[in-house]
């Protein structure tokens, strides 16, 4: 698979070749347990090794790739205690932010949250999966935003990124239309002002889908 063809942006190149990285990651663009080497990424990006393996570095202390003692470099390929873990911290947290945003929830979010929601109905008519991954994690981040927590939501990008190759491969198995009816029930309860029902809808929405990886 190619990691990217090229980088573009401001910043030194660590900084852009991490950011590229990331977000491939975080997307589910690149498979579970899928290697990367430091000179194929150097030459699809046009750097040179120093830039990859600092960004490698950074992304490794944040569980987003591995660094096995052999010097092999894999995005993770979580085990199904891990699956939980994370479907743990996601329950605690995601609620949370999102009861956080309710006050703030105005009609233009409101309208925001349901275009994307339409977004991804359409990915899934389509089987778009990296499209899919983007577009649900967008959803959530636009509602987040609204709580004003930055380190909490800072948090949960971090548990994002080391489950965004899982949530590809979570696709791949099954179609992703609970994902929709889950939105669909968390938009009304913010039309409603439901706290409750919101944290429920949001809890089931972050759990369900990392759980059923679980055999």
């Amino acid at each position: 698979m190619s990691i990217t063809q090229s980088i573009d942006g401001p910043g030194p190149a660590h900084e852009r070749v991490y950011r590229r990285l990331r977000n491939r990651i975080l997307h589910g663009e690149i498979e579970p347990g899928q290697s990367l080497t430091l000179r194929g990424m150097a030459e699809e990006m046009d750097v040179s090794i120093t830039p990859v393996r600092e960004a490698l570095r950074r992304l490794a202390a944040e569980g987003a790739v591995t660094l096995s003692k052999s010097g092999r470099i894999s995005t993770p390929a979580l085990t199904n205690e891990r699956i939980e873990e994370l479907a743990a911290i996601r329950a605690l947290l995601e609620p949370e932010l999102a009861a956080r945003s309710l006050p703030r929830a105005h009609m233009a979010l409101i309208d925001r949250l349901q275009s994307i929601n339409g977004e991804i109905q359409r990915l899934v008519s389509e089987g778009a999966r990296n499209g899919y991954v983007r577009a649900n994690m967008e959803f959530h981040r636009t509602l987040y935003l609204r709580a004003q927590a930055p380190a909490m939501l800072a948090l949960t990008e971090t548990i994002w990124l080391q489950s965004g190759p899982t949530l590809r491969a979570m696709y791949a198995r099954q179609q992703q239309t609970r994902a929709v009816d889950h939105h669909m029930k968390i938009i009304a309860a913010l039309k409603a002002g439901d706290e409750p029902g919101l944290r429920l809808a949001i809890r089931a929405d972050v759990t369900g889908g990392l759980r059923m990886l679980v055999s």
